[in-house]
C-alpha cells in the first residue's frame, strides 16, 4: 500500500516516456500531418470526447484557445441533439477516445464526412502513425499488397481510428489504476499530446508572451505584461502646465491632480517637470522667493520617459533604476501622452 502512490507516478510516467519515442519516432509523420491541419484551420479546432476523455478534451480545448489556437469543446452528446451545428466546413475536429469505439462519438462521424470537415483520432489503437499506412496490432513488417489485404489492416484498428485522416496513437503498457480500470496513464498521455499539439503550434505561429497576456488579462501573466498606455494617466487626469506658469498655479496643479508631479509642456510637446522633490529643493535654495518662480525657471529639463507600447516591468525597471516615482509617457516626437506613477503598478502585481 504504502508504495502505491509512487507506482502510479512511475507507470504513467513510462506512459509518457513511451508517447515521446513515439513522437520522435514512428509517429512523427502522423505528428506532423496533424499540427499542419490544425495550423491550416481556417475555422476553429472542435474538440470532442465522452467521460473522461471528454474532461481531457475540454482542457486541450482551453490550452489550443490560450496559445493562439481558437477552439471550443463540444459534448458529443449535445452534439446530437443540436449542438453539432457548431461544425463547419474549415473547421478540424479532434476526437478523443480510448476505445476508438465510443458511440456518441461515432455517431458524429457522417456528419463530419458530410461537411468534409478534417479528423483527427486520439486513441488507444497501437497505431504508430496513420492507420491507412501502418502496419496491424500483430506488428508484422510486410505491407499490404492488395485491396483486400489493406482493407484487413485498416480493419484491425477502432472504428474512430480508421475512419480519421490522422490517427494518434495514445496507447500505454497498463493503466495506473490496480484494477486496470479506470483511466490513468491513458488520460495522461491523451494529455500530454494535447500538449505536445497546443505547443508546438503555438510556437510554429510565432507566439509570444505578449499574446498570451493579451488572452490572460486576469491573469497574473497578463498583468505583469500590462502595456504602460492601460495604465497611464491621460486627458484631465493629467497634470501640465506652461513654462511661464507661475508657481503657485504649479502647487495648485500638482495638488489638484494628486500625482506629486507636472508635466511643463509647450503646446503639446514635453520640456520638463516639476515634482514635489524639485519644490522641497528651491525652498531650501530660496526660501519664500521660489513663489516667484515660473515652471520654466523651477522644472527639470530632459525628464526621464517612456512610450506607451512599453511593458509596465519596464516601466518600473526604469522607475527602481532612476529611483523616481513617475514617468511621462510620450511619443516618438516627444509629444505629451500621459503620465505613469508607481501607484499604478500596484493593480499589476509588480509591486
Amino acid at each position: 500500500m504504502k508504495h502505491t502512490g509512487e507506482n502510479v507516478v512511475r507507470i504513467e510516467a513510462e506512459a509518457l516516456r513511451a508517447l515521446a519515442d513515439r513522437i520522435g519516432g514512428p509517429m512523427a509523420d502522423s505528428f506532423q500531418r496533424a499540427v499542419d491541419l490544425l495550423f491550416g484551420c481556417a475555422g476553429r479546432v472542435v474538440v470532442t470526447g465522452m467521460g473522461k476523455s471528454g474532461l481531457i478534451a475540454r482542457k486541450i480545448a482551453a490550452t489550443l484557445s490560450s496559445t493562439g489556437t481558437p477552439a471550443l469543446y463540444l459534448h458529443p452528446v449535445e452534439a446530437l441533439h443540436g449542438d453539432l451545428g457548431m461544425v463547419v466546413r474549415g473547421d478540424v475536429v479532434l476526437a478523443l477516445s480510448a476505445s476508438g469505439e465510443t458511440e456518441e462519438i461515432l455517431a458524429l462521424l457522417a456528419t463530419i464526412k458530410r461537411l468534409r470537415v478534417p479528423l483527427i483520432a486520439m486513441t488507444g489503437d497501437e497505431i504508430c502513425g496513420n492507420p491507412h499506412k501502418s502496419e496491424s496490432k500483430s506488428k508484422s513488417k510486410s505491407k499490404p499488397k492488395s485491396k483486400a489485404a489493406d482493407r484487413s489492416v485498416r480493419s484491425t484498428f477502432s472504428t474512430l481510428a480508421a475512419a480519421a485522416d490522422v490517427a494518434l496513437d495514445c496507447s500505454i503498457a497498463q493503466e495506473a489504476c490496480a484494477l486496470g480500470l479506470a483511466p490513468t496513464a491513458s488520460t495522461t498521455t491523451m494529455l500530454a499530446l494535447g500538449d505536445a499539439l497546443a505547443v508546438t503550434l503555438s510556437e510554429r505561429r510565432g507566439f509570444k508572451e505578449e499574446d498570451f497576456a493579451n488572452l490572460h488579462p486576469g491573469g497574473k501573466l497578463g498583468k505583469r505584461l500590462a502595456r504602460v498606455e492601460s495604465l497611464m494617466h491621460t486627458g484631465d487626469a493629467l497634470p501640465r502646465v506652461a513654462p511661464q506658469t507661475k508657481m503657485p498655479d504649479v502647487i495648485y496643479e500638482m495638488s489638484r491632480k494628486k500625482l506629486g508631479v507636472t508635466a511643463v509642456v509647450e503646446g503639446d510637446r514635453l520640456v520638463g517637470i516639476v515634482s514635489d522633490g524639485d519644490l522641497r529643493r528651491l525652498l531650501e535654495q530660496r526660501g519664500k522667493d521660489v513663489m516667484d518662480l515660473t515652471a520654466g525657471e523651477a522644472m527639470t529639463r530632459s525628464p526621464k520617459t517612456i512610450s506607451a507600447e512599453e511593458f509596465a516591468a519596464t516601466a518600473l525597471a526604469l522607475m527602481e533604476e532612476k529611483k523616481i516615482t513617475s514617468l511621462m509617457v510620450v511619443d516618438r516626437s516627444g509629444k505629451l501622452k500621459g503620465i505613469v506613477h508607481l501607484h499604478d503598478l500596484w493593480s499589476t502585481e509588480l509591486v
